[in-house]
């Protein structure tokens, strides 16, 4: 399939995880389209896995954002009064990027992206095996670190 017949698809699948992770429009659409420029660039090679692969790069790129602005002019209890969806928002970023980076790219492909298990193991390369082990152990560590943000 060629770069300009998979564009849209491309674009919803970095837009949705970029979103989910920064929960801010204009952030999210930046990162989209730097996603997709380093996909066509590096076309030939990750045609076969595109979506993940798009997905993924989004995914650190907003990650990347959110390390660069961890400076906040609003306090994290000002922001739960403020509204409560940034707030669980900023506690899932910080969840997150306390996780390791494979367990983190396993999660977020395969929970905020929605990727089957096979999709995952193919963009990372890996086998199915070790996105189980990956996910399991992402899953806990998140439970655990946001059971701790919410006061659990």
């Amino acid at each position: 399939m060629e770069f300009d017949a998979s564009f849209e698809e491309l674009h919803r699948a970095a837009y949705r995880v970029a979103y989910k992770v920064l929960g801010d429009r204009a952030e999210a659409q930046d990162i989209a389209q730097e996603a997709l420029a380093r996909c066509l660039v590096r076309w030939k090679t990750v045609s076969d896995y595109a979506p993940a692969w798009v997905s993924r790069v989004a995914a650190n790129l907003a990650i990347d954002v959110v390390r660069r602005d961890r400076r906040s002019a609003v306090a994290p209890d000002e922001l739960t009064l403020l509204d409560p969806d940034s707030a669980q928002r900023l506690d899932l970023q910080r969840a997150l990027l306390s996780l390791p980076r494979r367990q983190r790219d396993v999660v977020v492909l395969r929970y905020l992206l929605d990727l089957s298990e096979r999709s995952v193991a193919d963009a990372l390369g890996v086998s199915t095996g070790s996105i189980k082990t990956h996910a399991s152990r992402g899953l806990a560590a998140l439970r655990l670190s946001l059971g701790q943000a919410r006061g659990a």
